[in-house]
């Protein structure tokens, strides 16, 4: 091969490598990275666990899922920069956007940007069958765990109750601990929320003769008119082993979020990552039936990091001006 022509093959390809790691730069990615959860024996812990074990295994970020108490201190953490990424309840996001947190009051949380949608978080009541506890109404007066302070269950519970005029000792707990409680008879009922199936709950069911419940017909509107911000949910028979009929209840969306400051490729690739391997996102949860690109349109509030929003058009979704 005459040296003109071998020059110039070797110029090509050099400049066709460099043009394709300009396009996987990751100079400004970070080393490691931490996912805020939530609970031991939430859905929360095995997503989130799951998840940055996948973010590890594919993009080469040491990333790991660090307990929390949930979706409060979560938004927070990302807020001040001590995590790169957290899960979220809306509810919880949308006041701490607006300067409403539980946790931090007064600080607008605006550094927080939306990746992908999760699933949904329905409200959801466990107590042992032989208690006699059927509906939130019949908490009146007994011991009821809600879960981790400034977690969703946490936050929500309470100011359910309040508006159903149910009066109970509430307490606050770990998912795995509040299960054991329950199981030891130091609380009454155990009141959550988390995707389904909640394994804590799925373990209980499986160890124990328990019931379940949502909300009642009675019940369910008076929480919609107090929280309009709540969606109603059917949780469908046959979700627990051993429970064969609909529990109606409400529900609030997740979505996992960032820092502004994550590098746009960084956002980009985990979007990429969650949006487009279904079956494998299932299999680190069967919530994560839920993960879907569609599901973009249930954040109505917080803008989208600019790496997601690359990857959701680059899929045919225009995401709004108000949202980026």
């Amino acid at each position: 091969m005459p040296l003109r022509t071998l020059a110039a093959l070797t110029a090509a390809a050099t400049i066709a490598f460099g043009a394709a790691a300009g396009a996987q730069d990751r100079s400004d990615w970070p080393n490691s990275m931490t996912i805020g959860t939530a609970s031991q024996g939430g859905t929360y812990f095995v997503y989130g666990n799951g998840f940055a074990s996948y973010i590890a295994e594919t993009l080469g970020v040491a990333a790991t899922g660090e307990v929390t108490g949930g979706p409060v201190q979560n938004v927070t953490l990302v807020e001040t920069g001590d995590h790169l990424m957290g899960l979220v309840t809306m509810g919880p996001a949308y006041d701490a956007w607006n300067g409403k947190s539980e946790l931090a009051p007064g600080l607008e949380h605006k550094s927080i940007r939306a990746l992908f949608p999760m699933y949904q978080t329905p409200f959801q009541v466990i107590a042992l069958k032989s208690s006699g506890i059927n509906s939130v109404s019949d908490l009146a007066g007994k011991r009821v765990s809600v879960g981790p302070a400034g977690g969703t269950p946490g936050t929500y519970w309470p100011l359910f109750m309040q508006a159903l005029d149910v009066e109970a000792t509430v307490s606050n707990a770990g998912a795995s601990d509040a299960a054991g409680q329950l199981q030891d008879g130091l609380i009454d009922a155990f009141a959550f929320a988390a995707g389904m199936p909640i394994s804590a709950f799925a373990e209980l069911a499986a160890s124990q003769d328990v019931v379940m419940f949502g909300l009642s017909e009675e019940e369910l509107p008076k929480v919609l008119a107090a929280y309009p911000a709540m969606a109603p949910l059917t949780i469908p028979a046959g979700t627990y082993a051993g429970h064969d009929y609909d529990q109606p209840t409400v529900a609030l969306w997740n979505f996992a979020i960032a820092h502004q400051d994550m590098p746009e490729s960084l956002a980009y690739e985990i979007t990429k990552l969650a949006m487009g391997n279904s079956d494998r996102m299932v299999q680190i949860h069967a919530a994560a039936k839920e993960t879907l690109s569609e599901n973009w349109d249930k954040n109505t509030f917080m803008p989208f990091h600019p790496g997601a929003v690359r990857y959701f058009e680059e899929i045919g979704i225009t995401i709004p001006d108000t949202l980026r």
